[in-house]
C-alpha cells in the first residue's frame, strides 16, 4: 500500500460518474425531446404559409375555384412536410384547408400523442414530465381574398 493513497476511494470515480452521466442525460433528452417539436411548429408554419402564397396565383375564374384552391392548399402542405418521417404518423388528418366567404384557411393539427409514441416522456426528479407538451401542435395560416 503507497503511503497518502487511502483504500476507501476505490468507487469514488464510478458513484460520480453516475451523478454526472443522469445530469448530463437529462440535459440531453431534454434539448432533442424540444428540439423535434420546434422543429415540426417551424416546419408547419412554413407549410401553411406556403399553402396561402400558392393558393394566391390561382385565377379566380377558374371553374370549382373553391376546390381548386383547396386542393392546392393541402398539396402544399403534404408537399412540405415530406420530410416528416413515417415513424410520426403525420398524415392527410392533421391538416385541411377551407376557403369560405372568401377567405382561405389552412390549418395543421398535429397530436402530440403521435409524437410521445416516437419520443416518450420521461419524469425527471423535480422537473416532472420532459417533454411538457400541449395535446396537439397547432398551425393557421389565412388570408382573405
Amino acid at each position: 500500500m503507497k503511503p497518502g493513497l487511502p483504500e476507501k476511494q476505490k468507487g469514488a470515480a464510478a458513484i460520480e460518474f453516475a451523478a454526472v452521466f443522469v445530469i448530463f442525460f437529462a440535459v440531453f433528452y431534454g434539448l432533442v425531446s424540444y428540439s423535434v417539436p420546434l422543429l415540426m411548429m417551424q416546419s408547419f408554419h412554413q407549410a401553411t404559409a406556403e399553402a396561402i402564397r400558392r393558393a394566391v396565383m390561382v385565377d379566380p375564374n377558374t371553374p370549382n375555384y373553391t376546390t381548386t384552391v383547396q386542393d392546392l392548399a393541402n398539396s402544399v402542405v403534404q408537399s412540405q412536410t415530406l420530410w416528416i418521417p413515417q415513424a410520426f404518423n403525420f398524415d392527410a388528418s392533421d391538416y385541411n384547408a377551407v376557403y369560405s366567404n372568401g377567405v382561405l384557411t389552412v390549418s395543421v393539427s398535429y397530436p402530440t400523442s403521435k409524437l410521445n409514441q416516437v419520443m416518450p416522456q420521461i419524469v425527471l426528479p423535480v422537473v416532472g414530465a420532459v417533454p411538457n407538451l400541449p395535446a396537439s401542435l397547432s398551425v393557421s395560416s389565412s388570408l382573405q381574398f
